[in-house]
């Protein structure tokens, strides 16, 4: 008799328990063990897990406020440093609530999963780009700044039945800090609207490169299972769409555009077009030559 899967249950006692913050201190600590922050939490670990884990059974938890960088590559943009501390939490739940969404991930999601990655990504698309003639190039406009946290959270909630957990991950989305401002009106919207809705994760924190994968997964959905597209690949908010017919990216644009407005996202103007793709290619920051060799590929 073939044994069943296991189901997958996030655990609120085990991502509590010395040893589930433990394990999440070693993921947390990688590269960076030598650094200030780390390295006193680690000369202090076993204080300093047993009143995180504290805490948090008594959902007393608060983290603590950001810490503020400016960065030029590949872009200014601030990048927002939590506190060691609450990178261990984000790692725990990062650990219980990754396997209910890693299922509806569609293959061809690249970004902070495992197997997958930036060059992975680069050689799905050059795959792609030698197979069909015309490829639609998309960036989300200030897509971080723009994630609104009503939408997210709804994401969120429709996998995350544990009212633990869920207060947890309204804890942290609650306390990201605030991003550069984003003006965008939607149908529907009065003058107030985007002032009244909060919106915006802090780049480089792990929760939020997940909470990112979630918010855009409805997007891949719709381009794989309405559109029909069977060339595409997604790297956080840089994606690309295949096709042989340049009229058909057209209309897929067009409808991408409308499908975005309902998560409150828009394209890109200028980084968002369409390319042949027997022509010297860009994706991902990445030079790619002439892809003109025809070969078979298997789309998902």
């Amino acid at each position: 008799m073939t044994e069943q899967p296991k189901k997958l249950e996030p655990s609120w006692d085990r991502l509590t328990s010395y040893a589930g913050l433990l394990k999440a201190t070693r993921y947390a600590v990688k590269g960076k063990r030598r650094k200030g922050a780390a390295s006193r939490f680690l000369q202090s670990m076993e204080w300093e897990l047993l009143a995180l884990a504290g805490e948090l059974k008594e959902q007393i938890y608060r983290p603590l406020p950001y810490r503020e960088l400016q960065i030029t590559d590949p872009k200014p943009r601030v990048v927002s440093a939590a506190a060691f501390r609450d990178r261990v939490v984000h790692h725990a739940l990062y650990a219980e609530i990754e396997p209910l969404f890693e299922k509806a991930f569609v293959f061809d999601s690249y970004a902070n999963r495992k197997g997958k990655g930036t060059h992975a990504a680069l050689r799905r698309y050059r795959g792609f780009a030698q197979k069909f003639d015309f490829t639609l190039r998309c960036d989300v406009y200030r897509y971080f700044p723009a994630i609104d946290h009503a939408i997210l959270k709804a994401d969120l909630r429709k996998r995350v039945h544990c009212n633990r957990l869920w207060w947890l991950i309204e804890l942290i989305i609650d306390h990201s800090n605030k991003q550069e401002p984003v003006d965008l009106h939607f149908d529907g919207d009065d003058l107030l609207t985007p002032v009244e809705r909060r919106r915006g994760l802090p780049i480089g924190n792990l929760t939020s490169q997940f909470f990112g994968n979630v918010y855009l997964n409805p997007v891949d959905h719709f381009i794989k299972e309405v559109l029909r597209i069977k060339g595409y690949v997604r790297y956080v908010d840089d994606f690309a769409l295949f096709s042989h017919s340049h009229k058909e990216l057209v209309d897929v644009k067009r409808a991408l555009i409308e499908f975005l407005a309902r998560r409150r996202l828009k394209l890109h103007p200028q980084k968002s077009a369409i390319f042949q793709t027997n022509m010297p290619n860009q994706f991902l920051g990445f030079e790619l030559p002439n892809c003109v060799r025809r070969c078979k590929i298997s789309p998902r």
